[in-house]
Formats: structure tokens, sequence, C-alpha cells
């Protein structure tokens, strides 16, 4: 997820004691009767050079994760990185087809613009960061990677080179034409998907239409089902207001927007609940049998999920012609190169993607 170190703090540092669970503990449940296939190649973009994104993704050549992973990045940059760490591996560049050498890295190379040090941002580097994600991009429209897994960007800095930049979410949804995405964090048995992304709290009410709603029931409903193998996906929808608006006292967009959304999709035959005040949306109660909490705002339901899960849990992004996973912390600067950023929430965000890859696939056989 796209954010700065001051932002999300220190992945993998300290542990979060998690709200109470729903019983089904599996982020991303396998699809039914499926095996590993060495067919899969997922593509992990390295991220702000200056940040943490280089070192997680060497992690990468030590991991068996049932398919083969090249990692989008300045090839001198990696090793350079590699030997700043210790680590022993070669920097191999990609070749479709070769099989994976334990030990070895694949790397995309994209050449760096700028000389890049760790912990020290460069705005010259912002159209290289860009690069990255439009090589991944491209690379899964024409069915050379089976999906794309994303290290953390600094959006900032990327603002700062003139690009407006609000996030991978955006950027990806903008570049593959998409008319609408739905992100989605999952981390520690939880799901939270967003209704609104990267928007100033005073514009939530507006970009809350019916029809804004309503297509976002329908791609996180077509998510779950297709690409996390769940039959009939059970929602639970926050209100927007505190204590759902009091009957209208306190706001209606519940009465006016929420509510008839959700009656005309449970006419369908969707399972849904809600609006339910989002105070109590996160009870052990309602957490019970749900798949997927849906929050108006960003700040709704993500503090909650990384509260439970900072540094193992995972950004998704639903709707999209291709599998996008992310993770869910920041470039944390001030870990570059010392050796102790965590790559937990990487090889989560990994072994989602294979397995959404894998169902996907599965789903349009069925």
């Amino acid at each position: 997820m796209s954010s700065t170190a001051t932002k999300t703090g220190k992945p993998g540092r300290g542990k979060a004691v998690p709200p109470p669970l729903r019983k089904h503990s599996a982020v991303v449940p396998a699809a039914p009767g499926r095996r590993r296939s060495p067919d899969l190649v997922i593509a992990v973009t390295s991220g702000e050079p200056a940040g943490i994104g280089p070192d997680i993704c060497l992690s990468l050549s030590a991991r068996r994760l049932g398919a083969r992973m090249v990692v989008l990045g300045d090839r001198h940059l990696l090793r350079a990185r590699a030997r700043r760490l210790g680590l022993r591996l070669a920097v191999r560049d990609f070749e479709p087809g070769r099989p994976r050498v334990p030990g070895e890295l694949s790397v995309m190379h994209v050449a760096l613009l700028r000389a890049s040090r760790p912990g020290t941002l460069d705005a010259g580097n912002s159209r290289y960061v860009l690069s990255l994600i439009d090589a991944a991009v491209d690379g899964c429209t024409e069915g050379i990677f089976s999906a794309m897994v994303t290290a953390p960007v600094h959006k900032g800095v990327i603002n700062d080179a003139g690009i407006p930049f609000i996030g991978h979410t955006e950027y990806l949804a903008e570049r593959t034409g998409t008319p609408h995405v739905v992100m989605m964090l999952t981390g520690a048995g939880l799901r939270v998907a967003l209704a609104t992304t990267h928007l100033p709290l005073r514009r939530v009410a507006q970009r809350l239409t019916a029809a804004n709603l309503e297509r976002t029931v329908r791609v996180l409903h077509g998510a779950l089902r297709n690409q996390f193998g769940i039959g009939n996906p059970r929602i639970l929808v926050a209100g927007l207001n505190p204590h759902g608006g009091e009957s209208g006292h306190i706001g209606r967009e519940e009465i006016d927007v929420i509510n008839p959304v959700l009656d005309r999709l449970r006419r369908e035959g969707m399972s849904l609940e809600g609006p339910i005040p989002a105070d109590t949306l996160f009870t052990p109660s309602r957490l019970a049998d749900c798949d997927c909490a849906l929050a108006m705002y960003h700040d709704q339901g993500l503090p909650v999920l990384k509260y439970a899960s900072f540094g193992k849990g995972i950004n998704i992004t639903l709707g999209l012609p291709i599998i996008r996973t992310s993770v869910d912390h920041g470039t944390a600067l001030e870990l570059a190169g010392t050796g102790e950023a965590d790559s937990g929430s990487l090889v989560a965000a990994v072994r989602a993607a294979i397995t959404m890859a894998r169902a996907s696939a599965w789903s349009a056989r069925r």
C-alpha cells in the first residue's frame, strides 16, 4: 500500500493483538481441486528505490512459493543492495520459460534515472517508479505474467516530481481503463473493502452515490466468488454516519443511499447485512460468519485491520482485468539497507496473487 514510513511505522517490529476474528481463518482460500502450476509467473515491482522495496524483494530468492517470481527493477541497484545486506544470491535477467534456480533472483531490468541511496528520496526517480508499474501491467495484459505484486511507493515524492498520483489503486484503474475498482485489505483472518479510497473526508459523502456503491458491491461480490472461491459471500456493510445516522437526525446517507442499494441487491440473492454502525461492525458476533466487511471510507475500516495484522496484511485491487496484490505498509526509509525490514507482507501478497491466479483460471474453466 503506498504510504510513507512516518505514516505507517516500521513493519515487523512488535506484535499487535488482533480483535476477535471470524471463524474462517484463511484470508485467501484456495479453489477446490487445485494443484500447483509451474507455469505461473508473478511480477513483483520493487517500488521506491530509496525504501525497503528492494530489500524485501531480494528475500524472495530464498522462498519456494509455488510459482516463478520476477522482480522488476534496476539490476545494479538490486545487486548493490544485496551486497550491502550481505546476501549471497545471483541476480539474473528474466528469461520466459527458464526454470527457477534456488538462490537466484530473476529480474526484469528497468534502469534507474538517477543513482539512489537507501533512505534518501529523489524526485528524479519518480518516473522510474511508475515505469515499474507500467511494465508489470503490460506483462500481465500480454500474458507474460499471471499476476502482479507491488512493493511500496512514496506518493509524496512522486507528486513532488509534478506527477499527479493518488495511489496504486487509482493509477492501475486509469492505466487499464477500468471504470470501477475496489480496494480490499486482508490480514489476520479479516477482509475489509472500501466504498471510497483516497479522498479527503469532506468529499466522502459526495462520492458515496447509489451508482458508485452498487458498482462497488457488485465488484466485491464477484471477486469473492471468482477469485476467492466463496460460493455465496456474506458481506457486512458499514453505515457512513455515527450510529448509522440516528434515523436521519445526524445524516441521511443510510436512508437515501445505502439502504436502497442493499435492498435492491438483496432481491438479486446477495447476502448483505447492513448498514451497520461502524463502531459495532467489528465485533465477534458479527464477524463470526462474514466473508468481508465493506467500509464507507479509508479510515473507517482499515485501522481495525492494520491493528490486527500490520506488517503481515496485504492490499488487493478488485475489478481490474489483471490480478494485483500489494504489501500493507509504506517505504520505511529509515530501515532501507539495514537488514531490519520484514518481508512478511510481501510474501503474503505473493502467496495471495498465486492463489487468486489459480482460482481465476479454475473459475474461467467452470
